[in-house]
């Protein structure tokens, strides 16, 4: 699963991966992003493809349709998300992506949990797939996004048995095209996917764990 990530540096640091400056409608921005501790139900630069340019949106991460009677939810699964009535409308027309740095998980040792934070190994930014309920320039409060999650494998599992469906750059490009199908999607999410192979992690301070701490420190190692 994932429920929470950092996303600290320059944007164009991230965009620089997706797309052409004449194929965005992004302003540039010289300050960074700076959050590395974002958590759902904050709002979160999110990705998407509006008449064939790249938008950027601050979206409610949480997603609760009206006749949800829950707390909104903050992941789909990628095995059941293009099928379900949850999430099938927002995998045919609300793809879009979240840019980051790494994100968190947590693993039971002894009596505690220890925070990790997993990030790619050559130092590229992650692209995480996710869904939402469009238009996303309207900042609607309840409908927001979800972040997409796979099964973990290899050696994430020993962290946890989820984690967010990361996608190569190029796949990540043709995830937000309005014109790709649910179908294509679908196959996106299976031939595009970063493998477990190409992170790594370490061990952070439980500080991560109060949503009112920032700062490079939650992303440093810490000792075992």
């Amino acid at each position: 699963m994932c429920g929470r990530f950092a996303q600290f540096q320059m944007r164009e640091k991230y965009l620089t991966y997706l797309v052409d400056e004449d194929e965005r409608e992004i302003p540039y921005d010289p300050q960074p992003v700076a959050r590395y501790n974002v958590a759902p139900g904050t709002r979160v630069l999110l990705l998407s493809e509006r008449a064939d340019r790249l938008h950027l949106d601050p979206v409610v991460w949480g997603y609760a349709p009206g006749w949800w009677d829950k707390a909104p939810l903050i992941n789909a699964r990628v095995e059941t998300a293009a099928a379900s009535r949850m999430f099938k409308p927002l995998w045919q027309h609300g793809r879009a992506i979240v840019f980051a740095d790494g994100w968190y998980e947590w693993k039971k040792e002894g009596e505690k949990k220890q925070p990790y934070f997993i990030h790619r190994a050559d130092g590229q930014p992650v692209f995480m797939a996710a869904i939402g309920s469009t238009p996303f320039e309207r900042g609607d409060e309840a409908e927001g996004f979800v972040i997409v999650t796979a099964a973990a494998d290899r050696g994430l599992v020993d962290i946890h048995d989820r984690r967010p469906l990361v996608l190569a750059p190029e796949a990540a490009r043709e995830w937000m095209r309005q014109d790709t199908g649910g179908r294509e999607a679908e196959d996106i999410a299976a031939d595009g996917a970063v493998t477990a192979d190409e992170f790594i992690w370490h061990p952070v301070t439980r500080a991560v764990g109060n949503v009112k701490n920032q700062g490079p420190e939650l992303i440093e190692p810490v000792g075992e």
